[in-house]
């Protein structure tokens, strides 16, 4: 039987019958790996239906990792398909999946960079290529080009436009705080989320500051902890990851942000905003960025490309406070280090905004990080005293435990024994900045980067490892 024929004869037109229909003929061998699917517009033709809802049964059936789609090209059933269970049970295994046998890597911090359109993907680099070469030295602070496109994008996603010449080219979120420290003078002073980004850290601590750590809470920063800590010594920069605060996932609210512009701006204190993960949002409407309610010209912001597209192109950006001594100083550094990413690198980049490729990717990945995070959430909600948070965007979510209500252990008992069966987690307590601010036993688990089968199988581990010995 056809896949038309088997889709005519189901009496819903749901996109989930669609998918449930597909999911059958794999696993039973109608279909079978490299097997050709017909267009979206073709089989909504045949089977009455709008092309949205066969859409829709492609992408969720993309994103489990059953079939393999591309712009362009026809869509097939994914030859890399091992198993015939459901998903939840089945694994399919991506290049990062393939370590070991029936290894999976939920270590958090990738995108699913396979998933980018292609014929766009090789178009954008076939356009940097055909760049005439010039005798000359790139421009420090980036190529215009891309400058320009990476204001642009700020303007339609983060609701700021900022000038041109504020943008600074960078290698990545912690090239820029590695620069913001250099400007900002050795020794200074630098308050920290904890738990926090810990690479970012780093690279402040390896540029010479001195680490404030702060705590956090639901809504990220504790900013009554943040002015007490400066009361007692003065801190000159303050890092916030605002839109989904690394790792615990809280949003900083808006009064919270006003008030902590307000602060700043009277104690003459940089504030440093990464812009983490603020274009996977998953529930509620997106606060505006601190920099885009800026008025006292206290902000540095800064963002990357690496979840937006590929932590492989080493691409960032660090877009100044609008005027002042800071964006001097800022401005100055980076022209005293020199071009930081190789000019086809950012040609590609910006052919690849420009066209709109990396709206279009965006959309694309919120429904299939969406899908996963709901599966995240099903298969963890329920198990008695554990809390599954961070999952208001971004592509990782945060399992917190009590101790004393099940037999899970400690955070790093959890993540070796996950290890040996084949699950890799990174520990909660890893991002924790010292001990002034304990971390709750916990694991963070990255889920965009695999298939939804895959990361099914491994949640089933997980579930098992969190309900203790003898649970049901």
């Amino acid at each position: 039987m056809t896949l038309t024929n088997e889709l005519s004869a189901i009496p819903s037109t749901k996109a989930a019958r669609v998918a449930d229909t597909v999911r059958e003929m794999i696993r039973d061998g109608r279909l079978i790996a490299g097997d050709p699917l017909p267009s979206t517009r073709a089989l909504a033709a045949e089977l009455g239906v709008a092309r949205g809802t066969v859409v829709t049964a492609y992408e969720q059936l993309d994103g489990e990792g059953y079939i393999e789609t591309r712009h362009g090209r026809a869509s097939r059933v994914a030859v890399s398909l091992v198993g015939e269970r459901e998903p939840g049970h089945a694994e399919v295994r991506a290049p990062q999946e393939q370590r070991g046998a029936s290894r999976v890597s939920l270590v958090p911090g990738l995108p699913r960079i396979s998933a980018i359109s292609t014929k766009e993907w090789r178009a954008a680099w076939r356009w940097a290529a055909s760049r005439p070469l010039l005798d000359a030295f790139p421009d420090r602070l980036g190529e215009e080009a891309l400058r320009v496109q990476i204001a642009r994008q700020l303007g339609f996603s983060r609701g700021f436009a900022p000038a041109v010449g504020d943008v600074i080219v960078t290698t990545g979120t912690s090239d820029s705080i590695s620069v913001l420290v250099e400007a900002m003078g050795a020794g200074c002073r630098v308050a920290v989320e904890t738990p926090g980004y810990r690479s970012g850290q780093k690279a402040a601590v390896s540029a010479g500051a001195t680490l404030v750590p702060i705590g956090v809470d639901d809504e990220g920063l504790l900013l009554d902890e943040l002015v007490a800590g400066h009361r007692r010594a003065r801190i000159d920069v303050v890092m916030v990851t605002p839109s989904h605060q690394y790792p615990l996932g809280g949003v900083m609210p808006l009064a919270t942000r006003q008030r902590l512009l307000a602060w700043a701006a009277a104690e003459d204190v940089l504030v440093v905003e990464d812009d983490y993960d603020s274009e996977f949002r998953h529930t509620g409407a997106p606060l505006p960025a601190l920099a885009a309610i800026d008025s006292a010209g206290v902000v540095a912001h800064i963002g990357s490309f690496s979840k937006m597209l590929n932590p492989q192109l080493r691409t960032g950006y660090l877009v100044t406070p609008p005027h002042g001594v800071v964006a001097d100083r800022l401005r100055a550094v980076r022209d005293a280090r020199g071009a930081a990413v190789a000019v086809p690198v950012q040609d590609a980049v910006a052919r690849l905004l420009a066209t709109g490729a990396v709206r279009r990717h965006i959309a694309r990945m919120r429904r299939d990080y969406a899908h996963k995070r709901e599966l995240v959430q099903r298969m963890l909600s329920g198990i008695r005293g554990v809390h599954v948070g961070a999952l208001a965007g971004g592509l990782h979510a945060v399992v917190t435990w009590d101790g004393a209500a099940n037999g899970a252990g400690s955070g790093p008992d959890l993540v070796t024994r996950l290890e040996a069966q084949g699950v890799e987690v990174a520990a909660l307590e890893d991002y924790a900045v010292d001990g002034a601010h304990p971390a709750a036993d916990g694991i963070v688990l990255g889920y965009g980067h695999v298939s939804a089968t895959a990361l099914g199988a491994a949640l089933e581990v997980i579930v098992r490892e969190l309900r203790g010995p003898g649970a049901p």
